[in-house]
């Protein structure tokens, strides 16, 4: 099921992305002391009490002839129309101001729950502040301090007391897969041409996502489920390019599957947008393939393949262990190949290895390359379990969690591939003490 979806809204220059940061555990938006820094829509994920969701931080809205402001406040609108939860962040230092009470006003028409985030409430002198906040119209405001993390857990406990609430599912024994890419890489003709070559179309079902259609088809023997990846509406186009647009909707289909096909254009070439979109699901530790459509339109020799695939190889590094596939979605060509290796990938991502066979090869691998010493102090790994599937999550057991690096831990992920087959799927090493 898709994580909610909460957005953070407001004039310029009231802390939104110093609130979207601490929020996201991490730095990701610029925060700087002038308004209109933050332009374009900014997505992370968010947990708060055991609850995932999806974080929008936005430019400020304010009617202006500032350069960008328009563009500004139409990427705001799109992110407040896919939000179930809206953050209305003000700056209690100021009081409620012209350009506070024109986003109020476009909050009013949205019709959506409203959180009132008063920031730059410092010290408790200042909390008197906020009651002036009600004349907004949104319920209480809540006193926070994004310089120092104040009143930030009180915020959240009101937003995800307004998410929606989600049914218990049917239990679902599809294999779910969506494609995601930039625009024009072909999503839509792919979903086509693979329906049209299924003879058996059991259903239309109605997806989690607003206007969202999820279609499920059987391909020997076996279910499966497109998630809805269509998600590009063409009043995107209205507010903004649509190659921005779509990050939200690919999230929101990422989040929806167990496979994630990223779609690449053979004819265009990798692009910045396609190294972000697939990074998304990488993130979030689904099993992947990389689909390179329009192939036949492609001007080939004996080594363009190969020539391709080395390119792909060096742009996602970090996707080193998902499967390519070069196809038509015109001819159809290889078309028939996907399902399986969608099912294959699926498998991977759902494999468990019994600890004695995983310590095995730990150990094996321990013997061939002795684990690295650091300041005369030597890593030393006493056991290792899988905890977790989708993806395959291994920790290991040692005395000092700082001694396993980076490049010893990805050397022990090597050794495991090689032993099995996890083709497609992304596998998490944790260390922890024995302690």
């Amino acid at each position: 099921m898709a994580n909610p979806t909460v957005a953070i809204v407001g004039r310029p220059n009231v802390g939104k992305s110093t609130i979207f940061n601490r929020i996201a555990g991490e730095r990701i938006s610029i925060v700087e002391d002038t308004p209109g820094v933050t332009r374009d829509r900014i997505y992370a994920h968010g947990e708060w009490l055991g609850h995932n969701f999806n974080l929008i931080d936005t430019g400020g809205i304010e009617v202006s002839e500032q350069p960008f402001m328009q563009q500004i406040t139409a990427q705001a609108a799109v992110a407040i129309d896919e939000a179930d939860v809206i953050i209305f962040m003000v700056n209690g230092r100021q009081g409620i101001t012209d350009a506070d009470e024109r986003v109020a006003q476009l909050l009013y028409r949205a019709d959506k729950p409203v959180v009132v985030a008063v920031n730059k409430i410092d010290n408790f002198e200042s909390r008197a502040d906020v009651y002036d906040f009600y004349a907004l119209g949104f319920g209480d405001p809540y006193p926070i301090s994004g310089a120092h993390g104040l009143g930030l857990g009180d915020l959240l406990d009101a937003v995800i007391k307004n998410f929606p609430e989600v049914p218990d599912p049917e239990p679902d024994t599809s294999i779910r897969f969506s494609l995601i890419g930039r625009p024009n890489v072909g999503k839509s003709s792919l979903v086509n041409a693979i329906l049209g070559d299924q003879r058996v179309i059991v259903s239309d079902v109605a997806g989690t996502t607003r206007d969202a259609i999820d279609t499920k088809f059987i391909h020997d023997g076996q279910e499966f489920t497109i998630v809805d990846t269509a998600g590009i509406r063409k009043r995107g186009k209205v507010y903004e390019k649509t190659e921005k647009y779509s990050v939200m909707r690919a999230m929101k289909s990422i989040d929806e599957s167990n496979v994630v096909l990223v779609v690449l254009n053979a004819e265009e070439g990798i692009r910045e947008q396609d190294k972000r979109v697939a990074g998304y699901a990488h993130e979030a530790g689904k099993g992947i393939i990389i689909v390179v459509n329009k192939w036949d339109i492609l001007k080939k020799d004996n080594h363009t393949q190969r020539q391709f695939e080395a390119q792909i190889r060096m742009e996602f590094k970090y996707l080193d262990y998902a499967p390519i596939i070069f196809v038509s979605a015109k001819t159809k060509q290889r078309l028939q190949q996907l399902p399986e290796l969608i099912e294959r990938v699926n498998d991977n991502h759902e494999k468990r290895i019994s600890s004695s066979t995983l310590n095995e090869v730990i150990m094996d691998a321990v013997a061939m390359t002795p684990t690295p010493t650091v300041k005369t102090r030597k890593l030393r790994i006493y056991y290792a379990t899988q905890v977790a599937i989708a993806p395959p999550t291994i920790v290991l057991f040692v005395n000092d969690p700082e001694l396993l690096h980076f490049s010893y831990k990805r050397y022990l992920e090597n050794q495991i591939r090689k032993n099995f087959d996890f083709s497609g799927t992304p596998i998490h090493i944790i260390a922890r003490s024995r302690k």
